[in-house]
């Protein structure tokens, strides 16, 4: 599919280009989101084996959860399925990210990968035995499932994805219905000045 000026909408045109500052946020921010979960999930599992910690009184705490299946829980008996999936899922969102143009894109499926990454690494190299792991959750609210920072992450994703999509904004930053016009302010001030200055200047 192309736009009116040529911008690339889909994987396959031929004018799609990797945008190294935004796949560079979008690379930072997997990375930091993998560290933080692994990192949380390494202090849980030496403090938290054998007791709780309240932080909020009985509201927030802090306590070990091995977790066989997916978020909160969930479809216990369907690890193996779960790891699967989350591999594909980690593989679209590589090759997706190659056409990243936009900040808030590049943050949200930074924050994906890293929360899928977290659950999946869990899932391979954990205890029982290899993929089919479990996934190591330690926040919990209230009756609210005990989940993590991957999790987290995750739901971060998910929210900026639907943000994204009711504003009508792809991957490549374009707006759907505006001539494929990138959503990003500064860059389109200064297409307005250099417009301004060739009429100025015929």
């Amino acid at each position: 599919m192309q736009a009116a000026r040529g911008a690339s909408l889909t994987p396959s045109d031929s004018t799609t280009g990797l945008s190294v500052p935004h796949w560079s946020l979008f690379a930072t921010v997997a990375v930091i989101g993998y560290l933080v979960d692994q990192l949380t999930k390494a202090w849980a599992l030496e403090t938290l084996d054998d007791r709780i910690i309240g932080v909020i009184g009985d509201w927030f705490t802090l306590r070990l959860v091995f977790n066989p299946g997916a978020a909160f829980s969930t479809g216990a008996e369907f690890t193996i399925v779960f790891t699967c999936l989350s591999t594909a899922a980690a593989v679209t969102v590589l090759f997706l990210s190659r056409r990243v143009a936009s900040k808030v894109w590049a943050v949200g499926l930074g924050a994906l990968l890293a929360g899928v990454l977290g659950n999946l690494t869990d899932r391979v190299f954990r205890e029982p035995e290899p993929f089919h792991g479990h996934v190591i959750d330690f926040l919990s609210f209230g009756d609210f499932p005990v989940f993590n920072v991957a999790d987290v992450l995750i739901n971060v994703a998910a929210g900026v994805i639907i943000l994204q999509s009711l504003r009508g904004v792809s991957l490549d930053g374009s707006r759907d219905g505006d001539d494929d016009t990138p959503d990003d302010p500064d860059g389109a001030d200064e297409a307005s000045d250099d417009a301004d200055a060739s009429e100025e200047n015929p």
